[in-house]
């Protein structure tokens, strides 16, 4: 407790740039980005709010917790929640892997890739969510996480020092507002990247579908690496921005290799 803000002024500035790093996270990246693949093909403006209402829902748990902090004199985060978040990051990380990837594989040639073709399967019934609240559930469940738990309950812990459960909600409220500002513009950012892929070529719409995958495939291996080995948990302690980067860099590159491909009418195998 000592270590944090003695002032509002500090403390709200804290929540704020803390949220914006929670946004960059490259487990909220990829599976933004693979829930707005799933959803663009047949509901764009749904697919354009994924990132916001990702956030939202991984918000309203953040308040909750904050309200349980405020509330309740020495309470303490459980140990199992870390547990629980990376079982829930790993779970649909790599089910939106296989829905992309298959979706690539079972596309017939010179058609445009989506996932819609397999949305009656259990598996697509899971994690290939199409409606609001929905994909807010999704948000909600990756913030059951000890990492995230104990930083809203601190920082309610934090703001009590300055008044009540208002002060602590306010606090938490920035903490979200950053997250949203940063997923919220990715779910947009990938959205168009995604329609003009599609308008191009199938091509370009092939590749896409293989980073994004890619990337939840790659993330969630990650994610268990984390858990059973100790280095590679201390070797990503510190980096979370910059692995955030890499999931918005390989999203770029691959619609640079998609149009270029496209351009030059470059028949592709997988798939065909």
């Amino acid at each position: 407790m000592d270590s944090l803000p003695s002032t509002w002024s500090a403390l709200c500035t804290l929540a704020f740039v803390l949220g914006l790093r929670h946004g960059f996270d490259a487990d909220h990246l990829a599976t933004i980005d693979a829930l707005t693949r799933c959803n663009a093909p047949l509901r764009p403006g749904l697919a354009r709010l994924c990132g916001a209402l990702f956030s939202l829902g991984h918000g309203a748990v953040v308040c909750l917790v904050a309200v349980a902090a405020a509330e309740v004199s020495g309470w303490h985060v459980p140990q199992w929640l870390e547990l629980t978040g990376a079982g829930v990051s790993i779970a649909f990380l790599f089910g939106l892997a296989y829905l992309n990837l298959r979706a690539v594989l079972m596309a017939q040639s010179g058609a445009v890739v989506s996932s819609a073709g397999i949305r009656g399967r259990l598996l697509g019934r899971v994690v290939t969510v199409r409606s609001p609240w929905a994909i807010a559930a999704v948000g909600a469940l990756f913030a059951v996480s000890f990492d995230t738990v104990s930083q809203a309950a601190l920082f309610a812990l934090a703001a009590g020092r300055f008044g009540g459960l208002s002060d602590a909600l306010f606090v938490c409220g920035l903490f979200v507002l950053g997250m949203l500002a940063v997923d919220g513009a990715n779910g947009l950012w990938i959205t168009g990247l995604i329609r003009r892929a599609d308008r191009t070529a199938a091509i370009a719409s092939r590749v896409m579908a293989l980073t994004v995958g890619g990337i939840s495939l790659a993330i969630g291996t990650l994610t268990i690496a984390k858990l059973v080995l100790p280095e590679v948990d201390a070797w990503v302690e510190g980096r979370e921005l910059a692995l955030g980067a890499s999931v918005v860099a390989g999203v770029i590159v691959a619609f640079g290799v998609g149009m270029t491909l496209a351009r030059r009418r470059v028949p592709v195998a997988v798939g065909d």
